[in-house]
């Protein structure tokens, strides 16, 4: 009888939520069409649901009903406002902050206030550490980049000589790029501690995962129940352990002999700790931010490449025309960031690798201005919105490329060809390469506010992929049969059972 009044207290306390969500957004007021469910609790909630199982198709239909129009689709306890086509997507990248937020959407998304710290969000001032720091040094790093790629395939990918083995592909590549990106971000010999590589990942996975299920919360739980799901805490006292001695004392050493001190390392902590003031130059403050940059690095890395793995080894045709320009550009110039941005072919099929795998929306922002978001022909979006883009119609747009549907992996390469021999201006071949944003490629976001690491993310993947084509031979588990992506809600990722046969070329 216990249980069954406790099952009875659920529903009715689910009930109640769900109908003050509902009262809530029928109180959003918009002329802006809802292309999928009615106005109803039930309908629109059955229509929550269906978009939840089915965004790609959602997203699709609506991009086909309003190719240049804005539609909604209903979310358990909000309205997603989707627009599509260039005009509007340029519109939204172009925006100022005080009316469109990539950075509330950002953390409304992947409820960064629980998971990494509303201290975060508050100072972003990593961002132009990445843009300054990372990639700025990037050539000058590529060595060590390089020496970890290599060091980390030998040590993860342990294969019998010339025979064919079945690699579990996500948690090798995923290893290899926690290991590869420490290399930049903590140095040697931390990078290759097992200890800290393992909280590394563990924090990277956990944040992502519980992000996404304290985002199905409605707001006014989330601050209740979210700090009990975040492992935010636990996390950076494990981190503290690592990379507390590491950071006090560097902050010793730039009391003794200064802020540039002679044999300062070239790392990360040291790129934020140039810019850190205050509260921010601290063990904790700092190792929060390495945390941070590691869950937004092994992520994004770990799926892209994994997905373009599954590619070469379903359309193994791309293989020998990339072995070749990297044999020919590695012989004539030897491993650096300037060769690896030379090699055409492999950033051609990252690219496509890209385009194909994107989900469904793409360029989130949050309506942050009282008076919402007003668009140059009058559409209005209201204030606190979350406002998105269509991400793989777009990407998939006969209007925009041949044979969408089609994998190509030297579409770009060839269209990169086709306008140089032209005596393109040079922009048109640049909007070809794999860090270049636009309309028609969102995968690193579009405008201003773009991914900021795409450019060190870009050569770490291109590095090891070459590394991978000169090194190994690669075959799909089943010939010509690509592991069928996942997805959860809006979210699409490559399979995480997905396997292939790997072995050391002769």
């Amino acid at each position: 009888m216990a249980e069954l009044d406790l099952k009875t207290a659920v529903l009715y306390a689910l009930a109640v939520l769900l109908s003050i969500s509902w009262f809530r957004r029928r109180r959003e007021k918009s002329t802006i069409p809802a292309f999928i469910g009615g106005n109803g609790p039930i309908s629109s909630y059955l229509a929550a649901i269906h978009f939840f199982r089915h965004p790609s198709d959602v997203i699709q239909q609506g991009y086909s009903h309003y190719p240049s129009g804005v539609f909604r689709v209903p979310t358990l306890f909000e309205w997603y406002y989707v627009a599509s086509g260039p005009q509007r997507t340029a519109e939204i990248a172009a925006a100022p902050d005080h009316l469109l937020s990539a950075l509330e959407a950002l953390s409304d998304l992947l409820s960064l206030d629980y998971t990494q710290g509303p201290e975060i969000s508050a100072n972003p001032y990593h961002v132009p550490v990445i843009l300054g720091g990372v990639t700025r040094n990037l050539g000058r790093c590529f060595p060590e980049v390089r020496d970890e790629i290599v060091c980390s395939f030998k040590d993860v990918v342990v294969l019998d000589d010339k025979e064919w083995t079945l690699l579990h592909v996500l948690p090798s590549i995923m290893q290899i790029v926690a290991r590869t990106s420490n290399r930049l971000f903590v140095g040697l010999p931390l990078c290759r501690e097992q200890e800290f590589l393992d909280m590394a990942l563990k924090h990277s996975v956990d944040t992502f995962m519980r992000g996404q299920i304290i985002g199905l919360l409605p707001g006014f739980l989330k601050p209740i129940l979210g700090p009990f799901i975040a492992t935010r805490k636990s996390s950076l006292r494990h981190a503290l352990k690592f990379l507390g001695p590491i950071v006090n004392e560097r902050l010793k050493n730039e009391q003794e002999h200064g802020r540039n001190w002679p044999e300062r390392p070239n790392d990360l902590i040291s790129w934020l700790l140039e810019r850190a003031e205050g509260e921010e130059r601290t063990a904790p403050a700092i190792t929060a931010r390495i945390l941070m940059m590691n869950q937004a690095a092994i992520h994004t890395t770990t799926m892209t490449l994994t997905g373009a793995l599954y590619d070469l080894t379903a359309y193994p045709e791309h293989i020998l025309p990339m072995r070749e320009e990297v044999e020919r550009i590695v012989a004539k110039e030897g491993w650096s960031k300037t060769s690896v941005s030379k090699m055409y072919k492999i950033d051609s099929f990252i690219r496509e690798s890209q385009r194909l795998t994107i989900g469904p929306v793409a360029l989130a922002r949050k309506v942050v201005a009282q008076d919402g978001f007003t668009f140059s022909d009058g559409t209005r979006i209201p204030y606190g919105a979350m406002l998105t883009v269509t991400g793989g119609p777009a990407h998939s747009d006969a209007a925009i490329y041949d044979h969408p549907e089609t994998f190509d992996g030297f579409r770009f390469s060839r269209m990169r060809d086709q306008q140089t021999n032209a005596a393109d201006d040079g922009e048109g071949v640049f909007n070809r390469q794999m860090v270049s944003t636009g309309h028609d490629h969102l995968v690193f976001g579009h405008g201003k506010h773009s991914c900021p690491g795409r450019f060190f993310a870009a050569t770490e993947i291109k590095a090891m992929l070459a590394h991978i084509l000169v090194n190994y031979d690669v075959k799909a588990e089943t010939a010509g049969v690509r592991p069928v992506d996942e997805w959860f809600g809006l979210l699409r990722f490559p399979s995480r059972q997905g396997k292939i046969f790997i072995r050391k070329r002769a």
